[in-house]
């Protein structure tokens, strides 16, 4: 007991200012890993992972079983080279984090309300149609890798401009529009879909509005044509069953607020 309490004392004696600086700064990077994982399919891997070596190595100690205690001792090399591997998606999500820092400083072009003002619009009045849509809305992570998949468009955005692009049968109503800043700069996009469910009654182009946001900060608004139902996507997460009145005070605090302007 002796020997323990020396040790105890020993350990707080040598707990500085540095090692206090030091823990918080791990304490923060594991707390940022699990809020960025929150909500996610990795967090289901990563509470996989973690209960299967609490099971190894409770298993290994208490049966005395060395060659799975050679493999735990040994695995962290394994680890290393695995968790990149596993977590490939997470981990692009989270550089792109720390890259948008500071993005508005570059010149990072912003919608205006009088561009959401479009979007809002176009989508009520397809809404009420049945006309399905979806539109992105390019913030401070550049889409251009999927752009390029589109065809160049380049005009002021307009209510009829956007429905004009999704009226049925028409040559550019297959895929995604994105706006960057004041501009609608491509048509007929192909987006990455989401790994996550959606709601039964929504399909593939909710999973593609919720893909891009999941791999990026864009936003998007869809239109259902089986339901004539509007969504957005957001940062991963789907607000669905939106009215006019929700829809324009949703793209407003997301995008409005947040470029800080009027």
């Amino acid at each position: 007991m002796g020997d323990l309490a020396d040790l105890f004392r020993d350990t707080f004696r040598q707990f500085d200012a540095s090692a206090a600086v030091d823990v918080a700064i791990i304490a923060l990077m594991f707390f940022w890993v699990l809020v960025l994982l929150r909500g996610t399919t990795a967090m289901s891997v990563m509470r996989g992972a973690f209960i299967l070596l609490i099971a190894a190595f409770l298993l290994g100690r208490l049966l005395d079983l060395r060659t799975l205690n050679f493999l735990l001792r040994n695995s962290f090399t394994g680890l290393l080279i695995a968790v990149p591997i596993i977590f490939q998606p997470e981990i692009r999500r989270a550089l792109e984090r720390v890259g948008r820092t500071g993005a508005r400083a570059f010149g990072a072009p912003l919608s205006n309300p009088g561009t959401l003002e479009a979007i809002a619009e176009a989508a009520c009045d397809m809404a009420k149609r049945r006309i399905g849509a979806l539109v992105v809305i390019e913030r401070e992570t550049g889409l251009q890798d999927y752009v390029d998949t589109g065809i160049p468009v380049d005009a002021v955005p307009s209510p009829e401009l956007i429905e004009g692009i999704f009226y049925p049968n028409s040559p550019l109503h297959d895929g995604a529009v994105i706006v960057r800043g004041n501009r609608v700069v491509a048509a007929s996009v192909t987006l990455p879909l989401s790994e996550n469910s959606v709601p039964g009654e929504l399909g593939t182009r909710h999973r593609a509005a919720l893909g891009i946001t999941e791999r990026t900060d864009a936003i998007s608004v869809v239109v259902s044509e089986e339901t004539g139902g509007i969504s957005v996507a957001a940062d991963g997460r789907l607000h669905t069953r939106l009215d006019e009145t929700r829809l324009r005070s949703l793209l407003e605090r997301l995008i409005v607020s947040r470029n800080g302007r009027p």
